[in-house]
């Protein structure tokens, strides 16, 4: 399967991949749109927000409109989705977006416009096993555990 690897020691935080995402995906250059988020910690160091396409939200959907495409990913079906944000509460890394100007959350598709937009190559689209994110490396807590959501 396909999903987006970041690199945070990589990033020169200038928010291309963000704005690449959310004209993809959203057709907006509001970057509040992105399905993938770039922030600054605490530290002072870059994190790189985006699915891993676990797919541990698809079990927790109620109308069964999250699912695994044949290629890996995974994709939430707009029209199926009645708005409740229960993947976005359960999603373990935090890469659920929302948005008021959206009933149905949004996540990373793979699509890898992001990972063209990186003037640092910050990101890559790797084919394979995920791999655990960022924030499961270095926020590990107990299982079953969710990760803080920085939404806009």
């Amino acid at each position: 399967m396909k999903y987006v690897k970041p690199h945070p020691e990589k990033c020169r935080f200038v928010q291309e991949c963000m704005r690449a995402c959310a004209q993809k995906t959203q057709k907006s250059d509001d970057i509040s749109l992105s399905s993938i988020l770039v922030t600054h910690a605490d530290d002072g160091t870059v994190d790189i927000n985006v699915c891993n396409q676990c797919g541990v939200c698809i079990d927790i959907c109620p109308v069964t409109a999250i699912s695994r495409t044949k290629a890996g990913t995974v994709v939430i079906n707009k029209n199926l989705c009645v708005g409740c944000y229960a993947c976005v509460e359960y999603c373990p890394t935090g890469s659920m977006r929302t948005h008021a100007s959206r009933l149905a959350p949004f996540k990373c598709i793979a699509c890898g416009a992001c990972v063209e937009a990186c003037p640092a190559g910050a990101l890559e689209l790797v084919d394979g096993e995920f791999e655990l994110s960022y924030l499961e490396q270095n926020q590990a807590g107990e299982t079953g555990d969710t990760f803080a959501k920085n939404y806009f």
